[in-house]
């Protein structure tokens, strides 16, 4: 008899593989461990291969285990579309909608939207990701993500994507800073300052400013004795008044509005860091996507940030990372 599979097992593959253990696997589903063991052993050997090998700290998949990993996304995708449009004859949304988005942002502006959206189709799941690393949004069953960067490269041609908000990255520093060591009159004296860089890449030390009265770029390589790969804490130090950093407007709102924070060049920003959605490239977009998608371009269009405090900011011990 013809080994089979049906739609219970492809979804413990991806738990399993997602979770990088069994007992993740289980605890996700609120079964025990034992149960998850069993079915994939059962799995195993009714398919005649070993789909994952164990060792003594996490769980990945062996070749022919991700080849049908990946299968098992797409068909497990199939289902859910096939559901939503069976769904979608129905007056009000219904259905689950899967997003990711980067910590900071996704906490203090997609969050509060997110959660408005949903009360206004309470049929409607809503289920926010955040994470440091954009997922491949069509293999991890995401609908879409709100990102930081445009779709660019290779990956043009397999997503799609629509700018929600523009948004600048700005020169910042505290008022103590600029006390003690003054505040630069051009940009060529930023060599002569402590700069605060977030190290992502190689070019963390060199900030390409664009000057607002021409559009023309101006790269200027920065220094200083701190930087570190976490924003947040970057952000710590220069409220600290360590030195100046180059953060997004929609971060630093709630400091700039207090007076924690004062604009550094004023006629200077960075503008790579408008605000993005993207989704995986599909035939049709469901209607429940598309109400999302507009209700956020709505909210995000006057670029709140520049005026508004987000009512997540600003609060003792809730720092957002980039």
């Amino acid at each position: 008899m013809t080994p089979h599979l049906d739609r219970p097992d492809l979804a413990l593959l991806l738990a399993i593989r997602s979770h990088g253990s069994l007992a993740g696997a289980a605890a996700a589903a609120d079964v025990v461990p034992s149960v998850v063991t069993k079915r994939l052993a059962a799995l195993e050997a009714r398919l005649g291969m070993k789909l994952f090998q164990r060792t003594t700290r996490k769980v990945v998949p062996t070749p022919e285990g991700e080849a049908l990993c990946e299968r098992a996304a797409v068909l497990l995708a199939g289902f859910e579309a096939m559901e939503a449009e069976l769904q979608e004859r129905h007056k009000e949304p219904v259905g689950r909608i899967r997003l990711a988005s980067t910590f900071g942002f996704g906490r203090l502006w997609l969050g509060p939207a997110i959660a408005e959206f949903q009360a206004r189709h309470p049929r409607l799941e809503v289920q926010l990701q955040l994470t440091e690393h954009l997922p491949d949004l069509a293999v991890e069953g995401f609908d879409g993500a709100v990102w930081l960067w445009a779709v660019r490269g290779q990956r043009a041609s397999e997503w799609t994507g629509r700018r929600l908000a523009r948004n600048q990255r700005v020169l910042v520093a505290s008022p103590a800073y600029v006390r003690d060591r003054g505040m630069p009159a051009g940009v060529e004296e930023l060599a002569a300052h402590d700069c605060l860089a977030v190290r992502e890449n190689e070019q963390s030390d060199v900030w390409r400013l664009q000057r607002e009265r021409d559009r023309a770029e101006v790269r200027v390589r920065v220094r200083g004795p701190l930087s570190s790969n976490s924003g947040e804490l970057v952000r710590d130090w220069c409220v600290a008044g360590r030195g100046i950093m180059l953060r997004s407007l929609w971060d630093i709102s709630a400091a700039l509005a207090s007076g924690e924070l004062v604009r550094v060049l004023p006629g200077y920003a960075m503008t790579d860091a408008d605000i993005h959605w993207l989704a995986p490239h599909t035939a049709s977009t469901p209607k429940r996507i598309r109400l999302l998608v507009d209700f956020l371009a709505e909210r995000f269009r006057t670029e709140p940030w520049k005026g508004a405090t987000p009512s997540a900011a600003a609060r003792p011990g809730s720092r957002p990372r980039r």
